[in-house]
């Protein structure tokens, strides 16, 4: 399924690094023809990276057999690497995942909540580009993102120990961040928490943004998430059919509902009653504002009143990718309503406010 390639250094360190290449841009190179991408033979990072010397610490890479593109990553990925993680915890000081760009966003805000008392980085990097072309941006986000996982404070403690994703010069909050480009090097965006670091001749790191040490906790995983969740984005004119048919998919258990605004959706009696009878059913609606920016105050308005009265849930200013990934992760660890509503409703890894 993967395999394991130690890059040889000179350094003399105590520090280890564990890089995981699951896919994605990042690690093709063109062909000899210059026309076809291929994926890069990673026992050859050295030579095509040799910056790498320059680094004080060990490197590891392990390296899925056949890259996962982006778009085809499922939650059962997202357990693979998490007990790789696991599995290498106490060897490695840090860890670097390569990553497509696409769905980045879930697979960060998904391991942030599988890995359970993370007292280490997890950086999640990728690139526009292949490693391989002449402008590529896949050299500065790898040999940064190692760098920042690699990073330790005056008493020798790691300075993002967290889940984050680095790309062109900003260190983001994994769960905090969305894709917001195709096209141009800065692919994501934090709008609703700030920056953890930006990357310029040094790297500053805004310390009191970063979650605190949890070194006095046992790591572990969650080994196992529950998938029958759906988005429902809406728009307006959206028909009852449609509703009423997205709330009756088989075994469905929890929906992230992506409204208007501040959390505002029709108050039409057909619209509110379909909700109320899917929550009686017990199935955990998620509300989630379609904007970038700003959070759910369900309340503020009539027309979101009555969701907050019917037992919505509000998920303040969660991003999609956080509010789905979330659901999955708490519906798979824990089974009493009670419990689930009100895990689903606080700050876990730092994914809401």
């Amino acid at each position: 399924m993967y395999r394991t390639i130690s890059i040889p250094t000179d350094a003399q360190t105590d520090t280890a690094i564990l890089m995981i290449y699951t896919g994605g841009t990042l690690g093709m190179v063109y062909d000899h023809t210059g026309s076809h991408l291929i994926p890069f033979d990673f026992s050859q990072l050295r030579e095509r990276v040799p910056e790498l010397n320059r680094f004080g610490f060990e490197l590891t890479v392990i390296a899925f057999e056949k890259p996962i593109d982006s778009s085809n990553v499922t939650p059962e990925h997202w357990l693979t690497w998490a007990r790789i993680i696991e599995e290498h915890y106490h060897q490695y000081d840090g860890f670097v995942i390569l990553h497509g760009t696409d769905t980045m966003a879930y697979s960060a805000s998904a391991t942030s909540f599988l890995l359970e008392n993370l007292n280490k980085p997890v950086v999640f990097t990728g690139s526009q580009l292949p490693i391989g072309a002449v402008r590529t941006d896949a050299r500065e986000n790898l040999m940064t993102a190692l760098e920042i996982a690699s990073a330790r404070d005056e008493s020798g403690q790691p300075v993002v120990p967290e889940v984050s994703i680095y790309f062109h010069g900003l260190l983001l909050r994994g769960n905090r961040a969305k894709k917001v480009e195709s096209v141009h090097f800065d692919a994501f965006q934090s709008e609703n928490y700030p920056i953890l670091a930006e990357a310029g001749v040094t790297i500053d790191y805004n310390r009191s943004l970063i979650l605190s040490s949890l070194a006095d906790r046992t790591f572990s995983i969650a080994t196992q998430m529950d998938d029958r969740v759906a988005i429902l984005k809406l728009f307006p004119g959206i028909s009852q059919v449609m509703v009423e048919s997205t709330l009756q998919i088989p075994g469905l258990k929890g929906l992230v509902l992506e409204t208007y605004g501040s959390g505002n959706a029709p108050a039409t009696d057909w619209f509110i009653n379909t909700l109320a009878d899917a929550i009686q059913r017990g199935i955990f609606v998620f509300n989630v504002s379609q904007c970038n920016g700003g959070r759910v105050t369900q309340g503020r308005y009539s027309t979101s009143r009555r969701l907050a009265e019917i037992g919505v849930l509000s998920g303040s200013d969660i991003t999609t990718e956080a509010a789905v990934t979330k659901l999955m992760y708490i519906l798979g660890k824990y089974t009493l309503t009670d419990q689930i509503r009100q895990q689903l409703t606080i700050p876990l890894r730092g994914e809401m406010s």
